[in-house]
């Protein structure tokens, strides 16, 4: 099982490359919404074919799944969009290396997961990795600096790192023990985060008559179809249904080989050369998960499975 998480950042990551050529044919705000509608009509369409009775929620479960949308649905996503318009795929991803951090502190506090000097020393070692790419800075990342080093789209991509990791806490607390299913939560909460995103677009984006740049609207539903099938319905639900398993911190690590997935995505879809501080950083993060990961098998917050359980015995 322990190839599933990989698996699933391996497709997530070639989103970053879908996502920058599709934000040339619209809005941040425009293409958030259209997609999280468009996911939550699938999700929630064969729900009502296949599985009707989990669609009910309660009003403690609203209110959660609320906060999913708001956070990592809409929020997280208009925020994402408008980082990758300045800067690469690549290094967008390597930006969301930073998930492990506020995931451990957040899974602190919400789970009372201990943060034991060894997983501690693991974190070190990925923000040592991490370091080196915030000093990569395009042309166009340098006509947006505000803070230190930092330009506002990285800013902004931060934020939204931290809100997709809060996102992400809260559906470990609605699928954990089966209280909610991952497709109920996403469904629930794509369809609302697309009407807060619908409704900022009429509110801010030029609508003559749809935010979709003259010309692109072929890309533009290309890049909706493709985004919301991978992103939206394969990663997200599998997603949820790994957090049953394993840790929101572990599975924040597991996205830290993201970057080189996102690499190569990039390089076969935008011609663009993968970067060799980006791959060599990777490396030095994947001793830091490695670390993390063995940690949290000892401390029981992972499932072990009995194969894991007798190689671990031997």
């Amino acid at each position: 099982m322990l190839f599933l998480p990989f698996l699933l950042f391996a497709m997530w990551s070639s989103c970053f490359a879908i996502g920058k050529m599709a934000i040339f044919s619209s809005t941040p705000l425009f293409f958030t919404a259209i997609r999280m509608l468009f996911a939550s009509f699938l999700i929630l369409g064969f729900m009502l074919i296949r599985k009707k009775s989990k669609l009910k929620i309660s009003k403690k479960q609203l209110g959660a799944i609320c906060l999913l949308a708001i956070f990592s649905m809409y929020l997280n996503n208009a925020l994402e969009f408008y980082g990758l318009k300045y800067i690469s795929a690549s290094k967008t991803c390597f930006i969301y290396s930073l998930t492990p951090i506020f995931a451990a502190i957040l899974s602190y506090i919400h789970f009372k997961e201990k943060l034991s000097p060894f997983k501690v020393l693991g974190m070190a070692i990925a923000l040592i990795g991490i370091i080196p790419v915030f000093f990569m800075q395009s042309g166009s990342e340098k006509l947006n600096s505000s803070f230190f080093h930092l330009s506002l789209p990285e800013i902004a991509i931060i934020l939204a790192v931290f809100l997709s990791v809060y996102g992400w806490i809260l559906l470990r607390k609605l699928v954990k023990d089966n209280a909610v299913s991952p497709l109920t939560a996403n469904g629930w909460g794509m369809l609302l985060g697309g009407i807060f995103a619908i409704t900022h677009s009429l509110l801010f984006d030029k609508w003559s008559p749809v935010p979709v740049t003259q010309g692109h609207t072929g890309a533009f539903i290309q890049g909706i179809i493709s985004y919301t099938i991978v992103s939206n319905v394969i990663c997200y639900n599998l997603y949820g249904y790994l957090l049953k398993r394993y840790t929101a911190t572990f599975m924040s690590f597991a996205g830290l080989l993201s970057p080189v997935f996102a690499s190569f995505s990039e390089w076969i879809l935008l011609k663009t050369t993968p970067s060799p501080l980006i791959l060599g950083s990777t490396c030095v993060i994947i001793f830091g998960l490695w670390i993390v990961y063995r940690e949290e098998l000892k401390q029981g917050y992972i499932v072990k499975s009995k194969k894991t359980e007798k190689s671990l015995a031997n």
